[in-house]
């Protein structure tokens, strides 16, 4: 990474030596090998699992909703859920052995797939997708793991552009992995030696060095969560320091490998492969 690169990182995202404290109120699902979790607006859980290559919609106290899925490659089947996605409307997952990503409406009635892997026009193909979210522009964002690049698409699977190919100098993607969007429609990539942040217009604004290796990357609101599979870093994206605060767990014993993580009404939501914990803020 590059000097002049690595510098705006720390001034942009420095961490901070200050952590902030949540304990664990309640355990909620039971999963098989949960793959990925998001909450929309309203409160409402949806998770993959990709065991039996399922998505749930789960409420807050952990009641299931609804239940999608099975192997397969016809509308409502996968074949690895790897990622979700849920606005007050739509919910879409990253179904990426089937290279496409399905849109579903909140109640997780099929709508529509992005499937371009073999369109006629080489810039808008994408495979083995690993996450797709919408701007509140309505924009949707794909992550291709195959060629490396984002691709932006309306909400009628018209194709816009792509972002941070291999023409886009320190901001190419080298390993993407994840993909989330702020409310002021900022692009958010976890790659291989950090985030690379992007404007709506696909242009790169920025990135942040991560403290170790990251695995997932969640935006509620304004509010920025990462985590390894040991440790959680947050940020609020509202704040004139930016920094990245380490987030400490307590009230909860038990060894925990942590898929993924979010925070929403003051809340942690922290997924494992088996079950959601909760912890609330102090």
């Amino acid at each position: 990474m590059k000097l002049s690169i690595l510098i705006f990182i720390l001034l942009l995202f420095p961490l901070s030596g200050n952590a902030q404290q949540f304990v664990f109120d309640n355990v909620i699902g039971k999963f098989k090998n949960a793959t990925s979790f998001y909450i929309n607006p309203t409160g409402i859980l949806f998770v993959t699992d990709d065991f039996k290559d399922e998505v749930y919609q789960l409420d807050t106290v952990g009641n299931t909703l609804n239940t999608i899925g099975g192997y397969g490659w016809d509308i409502n089947a996968f074949d690895d859920p790897v990622d979700i996605y849920a606005d007050p409307l739509s919910v879409f997952v990253t179904d990426k052995n089937n290279h496409r990503i399905q849109m579903f409406d909140k109640n997780l009635n099929f709508i529509f797939e992005f499937n371009n892997r073999e369109s006629e026009i080489e810039e808008e193909q994408f495979g083995y997708p690993v996450s797709a979210v919408q701007s509140n522009q309505g924009d949707v964002l794909i992550l291709d793991s195959e060629n490396k690049k984002i691709l932006k698409f309306n909400l009628f699977g018209d194709f816009i552009q792509t972002i941070g190919g291999y023409d886009y100098g320190s901001y190419t993607l080298s390993n993407p992995k994840k993909l989330a969007v702020s409310m002021r429609n900022n692009i958010y990539v976890l790659d291989e030696e950090g985030i690379l942040i992007y404007d709506s217009y696909g242009t790169g604004i920025g990135t942040i060095n991560t403290p170790e290796e990251i695995i997932s990357i969640r935006i509620i609101f304004n509010r920025l969560t990462i985590n390894s599979v040991e440790k959680i870093y947050t940020a609020n994206l509202n704040s004139k320091e930016k920094k990245l605060n380490e987030i400490i767990l307590s009230g909860y014993n038990t060894e925990i490998e942590i898929i993924s993580t979010m925070i929403f009404n003051s809340k942690l939501y922290l997924l494992t492969h088996k079950n959601i914990l909760i912890f609330s803020s102090q």
